[in-house]
């Protein structure tokens, strides 16, 4: 927080008049869209909104953003396209907002970047992975998450390793879903040319899935795989474990959702969930800065429960936004894209810079850290997870087991 601690003490000399002074209390506002009621994900939101109230706290207290507080205003966009650009042009028109963020369903972002771009108002990406985010090249919008190529080309990477020679993979109806279904077979040809994969696309809000489930049962493929987000995805598991299909001692669970750390996993899926094996952006073994070990202490001391991937990329969306008006001294627009295009971030999970190259790295964290990890008992937390790949490093297959059926 020093950076915060020098903008403090300089804004506290220039601003030596009453007026000034009154100025200078004036909150800075940032929006935030997130889905806080069905269809969207719920429980994504209610993360994403926990690490934002936890990083915002901790700029407050140590004196806010050139002298002014940060102030939060949040829309519920249900997971909906139609409400996310409903929310951006609250936010812009009668918020008076100076940057969006928050966004975590790829779909609802894809709606709302329309609106950034049209205002030219910052756009910060949370966690919404599809590369069409990327690929459209708005100057406004500014990815330091997740991305579909990334986690497709991840999971390519194990089932290679794995050696399986059949893959199905069941995708929520979406553009974060499709995309990613569609870039995995992509990076399959490339790394395992002579696994047979296909993907089938389910209704994310969707109750039961047994007809494609059961499709399976007569000849299973060597791996499942999940693209889909809760509660489709708890549903989709559940139904799987039930019916024998996976995971079994002839068929993986893989997940590249992101979803084993969500804080209600395992009272949603039980026995399901053993034995998966999962993508991850976040392992308590990773290594992070001080402020991500502070970010995350906050939260397990507030919630009794282990951080996990949205916490953080949620504490670095608003930390993002502070840093670029604590470079550019301004709060205004195309300063603070200015300054997000040029500088080099150090947040709770790592340093980078943005990516200028065009396509899916456009205005992109390249190199985002991610791991793989297994789940070997029911209700076993991230910690006590067997880390399959660290951050960086090969893949370890030998450490994977199977059910014994």
């Amino acid at each position: 927080m020093r950076q915060l601690r020098f903008a403090l003490a300089a804004a506290a000399v220039a601003l030596s008049t009453g007026t000034a002074t009154a100025l200078a209390a004036d909150p800075i506002v940032i929006g935030v869209s997130i889905a806080q009621s069905p269809p969207g994900s719920v429980v994504q939101g209610t993360q994403v909104k926990d690490g934002i109230e936890i990083v915002t706290k901790m700029i407050n207290d140590d004196g806010g953003v050139l002298g002014r507080p940060l102030k939060i205003v949040y829309e519920d966009n249900q997971g909906i396209p139609e409400k996310g650009r409903a929310a951006a042009e609250k936010l812009i028109s009668r918020d008076k907002v100076v940057a969006i963020t928050g966004g975590h369903q790829s779909s609802v972002c894809l709606a709302e970047i329309e609106v950034a771009h049209r205002y030219k108002i910052p756009y910060i990406n949370t966690n919404c992975w599809s590369d069409d985010i990327r690929i459209k090249g708005y100057p406004e919008v500014f990815n330091p998450g997740n991305y579909n190529t990334r986690v497709s080309s991840a999971m390519a990477e194990t089932i290679a390793a794995l050696k399986v020679k059949s893959v199905v993979a069941f995708a929520e109806n979406t553009d974060y879903g499709i995309g990613q279904a569609k870039i995995l077979g992509e990076f399959l040809k490339k790394m395992a040319p002579d696994t047979d994969y296909k993907y089938v696309a389910l209704d994310r809000a969707g109750k039961d899935f047994t007809p494609a489930v059961l499709s399976l049962r007569a000849s299973p493929p060597e791996m499942v795989v999940n693209i889909m987000l809760p509660p489709a995805a708890y549903i989709l598991m559940n139904q799987l474990y039930e019916q024998g299909v996976a995971p079994t001692a002839q068929t993986w669970f893989y997940d590249g959702a992101g979803i084993a750390d969500y804080p209600d996993f395992w009272q949603n899926v039980k026995e399901a969930g053993k034995y998966m094996l999962a993508f991850g952006l976040y392992h308590p073994q990773m290594p992070m800065p001080d402020m991500g070990l502070e970010v995350g202490k906050i939260f397990q001391e507030q919630s009794g429960n282990e951080p996990n991937r949205l916490i953080f990329q949620a504490a670095d969306s608003v930390l993002l936004i502070a840093r670029a008006i604590e470079q550019a001294k301004s709060t205004e627009s195309a300063d603070i894209i200015k300054a997000l295009q040029t500088m080099e971030f150090e947040g709770v999970r790592g340093k980078f810079k943005f990516s200028q190259e065009p396509g899916y790295s456009y205005q992109q964290w390249v190199d985002i850290p991610y791991v793989t990890y297994q789940l070997t008992e029911v209700d076993q937390p991230l910690s006590k997870t067997t880390l399959i790949q660290a951050s960086g490093q090969p893949l370890q297959v030998d450490k994977l087991v199977k059910p014994a059926e």
